[in-house]
């Protein structure tokens, strides 16, 4: 896999493959932290095909929709029908409930929580610990 990034973010995204035993070479993911800098990045590799890396220890939905370039760490819930965008971080320890629509580029920190039927707009940040209803 062709890892775009090499800082905190990208330490981390490494365990995730790693322990996931996520075997495509032939993909790409963006391990920037930063959502604007994500971005960039995407718009200029616009040609790469993205891994979708999801941690082991996650709870994901099989009706849930996560997008290319998306991780999902350790720890994290993914709930019924949500649906997450391309280039999104789901960070540890946080939970996305039924019916939540996540833009592009967005970062739910480490321990954030969104309610059922949450929206989070393109390129937005919840932060640590925030809690977010309808």
């Amino acid at each position: 896999m062709r890892l775009i990034g090499n800082g905190g973010h990208a330490s981390v995204v490494r365990d995730v493959i790693r322990r996931s035993r996520y075997s495509g070479d032939n993909h790409a993911f963006i391990a920037v932290g930063n959502n604007f800098a994500r971005s960039l990045e995407a718009d200029a590799n616009n040609f790469l095909t993205y891994a979708t890396l999801i941690d082991p220890s996650a709870v994901v939905s099989e009706s849930a929709k996560i997008g290319a370039g998306t991780i999902v760490m350790a720890g994290t819930v993914v709930q019924a029908n949500a649906v997450i965008g391309r280039h999104c971080i789901v960070n540890t320890g946080s939970s996305v409930d039924h019916d939540c629509q996540l833009g592009d580029f967005v970062h739910i920190a480490p321990g954030a929580h969104l309610c059922g039927g949450v929206t989070v707009g393109e390129g937005a940040l919840v932060g640590v610990g925030a809690r977010a209803v309808p």
